[in-house]
């Protein structure tokens, strides 16, 4: 998925977020948040190396830049053993998997990242791999084609994707363990803040980690972030310590609000307000007039004003909640359907 990539406060991946491994714990106890996550997963991982066994296959889903890759990452640690990571739209043909899995040494774990968009042609080989540990090639075309099977490594796939939805029941099926991760709460963020502040060598105050918290969406990838820009701005406008005022002046430069709407979101919900009467529209017609994509808007925007409680998304379309007229500052219309009908 593509999207904006100045927008700050984008769950998705950006090239500045890959310079930040140090900022991602590496073991299942560094990890912040998730709880019921986390043990089932020291479960399964302790059961599994009590038996010098590999882990069963992982399906982690939920929305971007909530630990999906860390989460993986932690597990290849805590199992001993090597991870491949990868995603589903680089795996352009079946001959690209076969290369993949033929690597792949005993316990090793397979990280798949976007799942949901992987070819049909190269889910089908998929299946048996991760079934009986199988890889069906076929040699040569026509009538002279053959098939040959050949044995894999007792691997791990584990998968990750934003949309759970648009897998197939097949693939879904073969998954041993599903976890779905949420947005995490803010006094989990402040401790996740604070962590990367002390590996970051930024002095902040508890206040201030707690108020870059609150703006970032439920998100890690966010609030680490926007921490960094925080920095950025304490160094140069203050003595590079952060504290509540800093916080502030530097979050409202970035035109993020006290709930961490931005520009974008704040746009989606005037244009409902405005031009539409407050709603149903649908998502189709929002994307055009602020052009953007609709599948971004999906994705990225609408989950976390239905957290809000924001918006109510309806099969006539979006519609805006008084909770977002007041947050606006603007006047909600009168209900069409509730005023007597003048017949």
């Amino acid at each position: 998925m593509e999207f904006d990539d100045s927008r700050l406060i984008s769950p998705d991946k950006r090239t500045e977020d890959t310079k930040e491994g140090s900022l991602r714990p590496q073991y299942l106890a560094e990890f912040i948040g998730q709880p019921k996550i986390k043990r089932n997963l020291e479960i399964f991982i302790t059961a599994a190396r009590q038996r010098s066994e590999a882990i069963e296959h992982v399906l982690l889903y939920g929305p971007p830049g909530l630990g999906k890759t860390t989460l993986a990452s932690i597990v290849a640690r805590e199992m001993g053993v090597n991870i491949k990571i990868t995603s589903g739209p680089a795996i352009e043909r079946p001959g690209d998997l076969a290369a993949i899995l033929t690597n792949l040494e005993q316990g090793d774990i397979l990280f798949i990242d976007e799942i949901h968009r992987l070819n049909r042609a190269v889910e089908e080989v998929l299946y048996p791999a991760m079934e009986d540990f199988e890889l069906d090639i076929v040699i040569g075309k026509g009538p002279s084609a053959r098939s040959i099977r050949l044995d894999l490594a007792k691997f791990t796939l584990i998968g990750a994707t934003t949309r759970v939805g648009m897998l197939t029941a097949p693939l879904r099926d073969r998954f041993g363990i599903v976890e779905r991760l949420e947005f995490y709460d803010p006094p989990d963020l402040e401790i996740i803040v604070r962590r990367a502040s002390g590996i970051l060598s930024t002095e902040i105050s508890t206040d201030a980690s707690l108020r870059i918290a609150e703006r970032s969406r439920g998100t890690p990838r966010i609030a680490n972030r926007l921490l960094k820009r925080v920095r950025d701005w304490a160094q140069i406008q203050s003595d590079g310590t952060i504290s509540i005022p800093v916080v502030d002046e530097a979050l409202a430069g970035m035109g993020i609000d006290p709930l961490g709407l931005d520009e974008i979101d704040r746009k989606y919900l005037h244009t409902i307000m405005t031009k539409f009467g407050g709603g149903p529209v649908g998502v189709d017609t929002i994307a055009a007039s602020i052009s953007e994509e609709s599948d971004s808007l999906e994705d990225v925007v609408e989950p976390f004003l239905l957290q809000l409680g924001f918006i109510d998304r309806t099969p006539r379309g979006r519609s805006a909640t008084p909770l977002a007229y007041k947050h606006m500052g603007l006047p909600m219309r009168p209900d069409p359907s509730s005023q007597s009908s003048l017949f």
